[in-house]
């Protein structure tokens, strides 16, 4: 049973991961189409991103799955550890039983070398008791001893030294008894404790292996677990970017048309612009034209000329020198960084207005204050008829001037340099095209 759950969980996941592949590569084969040059961004299809959702949801509900089973299955491990660490504490228990057991069957060892030590000395007594007996004709000496004194005294001598001699060579023969039964005795119980000893020992090895084999299965579990975790949580993540990108695609393709429908506009714009510019220079070429002040004459939407290229440089570098300079609200003067207004109040800066009139002031150019009249008073020029020193602008709304909100320096090559906002300094950054209205020339 054990091994059906396990395939079924191993096999479970391939379905999975063959549609997280298909997903994914839909999924870069939508976010890789933008980058091309010139190519419209591909919409994905709803069906599209509701597989990659369903993939997403899917791999989320194994993870949540594989989250209720690692509380069982860690559970498990630790359990698994618990017995390996009891079979360990067996295992040294054994082990301090079996070195009792082998200290005492040494004893019994030493014990039983003494007694056949004592064994072999009686016998020797003995031995030498027959020797003498023989030697001496008679295994009783003391008749002869006796038969052979010269006088009743030295009989009684005689007589009480062969008593004590006999008591001697009697506890001779108790004693050669008693160590021949120490001798058995001891050998008996060395052999019993080495036995012993013997089984404690084979025990605490039995005990060692079974600890090493269960730690062995609790550690192999638990990298398992998180073997299967890391894989699970990768499927999740990869099906996260997968949806991610269609998304991504998805928003990209929705922008697009958005600035195609605002370029569209803008190009209306610009037309019905050139249309009233055409009709200016009609009536103008009709009537003498008055003496023009970019302050206080205002054009509404003329063409713009070449421009003056050494102004243009004058006005950047001019401007680049304060990179780095605090954005104040209200702030910038001809000469420089002033004193803001209002919020920023206090703060010596530039706003983004400030900073262009500051510029083109000192290539000798006056222009008004704020941005709107800057791009009410100078001549308009188009996205794509954008050069290096022309004033970039951005609007709430593309079709009303009235909403302008920010103006700054275009450097070419896709590369603005303005005041951004409070809190911000001045800086070199990206052009960037949402909400841009249009563009004039100072120098023209």
């Amino acid at each position: 049973m054990g091994t059906e759950a396990t395939t079924q969980r191993r096999t479970g996941h391939r379905p999975v991961r063959r549609m997280a592949g298909v997903v994914v590569v839909a999924a870069l084969c939508l976010v890789a189409a933008p980058g091309t040059a010139g190519a419209t961004p591909t919409n994905p299809s709803d069906e599209q991103i509701g597989a990659a959702r369903q993939q997403q949801d899917t791999a989320a509900q194994q993870v949540g799955a594989l989250s209720a089973e690692l509380a069982t299955a860690q559970a498990e491990v630790d359990a698994a550890r618990a017995r390996s660490a009891i079979a360990l504490d067996t295992f040294q228990a054994e082990q301090a039983e079996y070195e009792v057991a082998q200290a005492a069957a040494d004893a019994a060892a030493a014990t039983a070398d003494d007694a056949a030590a004592e064994l072999a000395t009686a016998r020797t007594a003995i031995a030498a008791f027959a020797r003498q007996s023989y030697q001496q004709g008679s295994t009783s000496p003391t008749l002869e001893a006796l038969t052979t004194a010269d006088g009743p005294a030295q009989m009684l001598e005689r007589a009480a030294l062969l008593e004590a001699a006999g008591a001697h060579q009697g506890d001779v023969v108790v004693e050669v008894t008693a160590a021949e039964e120490r001798a058995r005795t001891a050998e008996t119980a060395a052999h019993a404790t080495l036995a012993e000893a013997a089984t404690l020992k084979q025990e605490a090895e039995d005990a060692l292996a079974a600890a090493g084999e269960l730690e062995a299965g609790a550690r192999a579990q638990a990298s398992g677990l998180a073997a299967r975790q890391a894989t699970l949580e990768q499927e999740l993540a990869q099906a996260q970017q997968a949806l991610l990108g269609l998304e991504g695609a998805r928003a990209a393709a929705e922008q697009y048309a958005a600035q195609q429908v605002t370029a569209e506009r803008a190009a209306a714009a610009e037309r019905a612009a050139a249309e009233r510019a055409t009709a200016e220079r009609a009536t103008a070429e009709r009537t003498p034209a008055p003496t023009r002040s970019l302050v206080s004459a205002p054009q509404s939407g003329t063409s713009a000329g070449t421009g003056d290229s050494s102004a243009v440089e004058t006005a950047i570098s001019d401007a680049r020198r304060h990179l780095g300079t605090i954005y104040s609200w209200g702030g910038g003067s001809l000469n420089g960084p002033s004193m803001g207004w209002g919020v920023d109040a206090g703060i010596v800066g530039f706003d983004c207005s400030g900073l262009t009139r500051y510029a083109y002031a000192q290539a000798g150019i006056s222009i008004p204050r704020n941005s709107r009249a800057q791009y009410a008073a100078l001549p308009k020029v188009s996205r794509s008829e954008l050069q290096r020193g022309d004033l970039v602008f951005w609007a709430t709304n593309t079709n009303s001037p009235a909403t302008i909100h920010h103006v700054a320096i275009y450097l070419g090559g896709g590369q603005i340099l303005e005041a951004p906002q409070s809190g911000s300094v001045l800086r070199v950054t990206s052009m960037r095209w949402s909400g841009f209205i249009g563009g004039t020339r100072p120098t023209a």
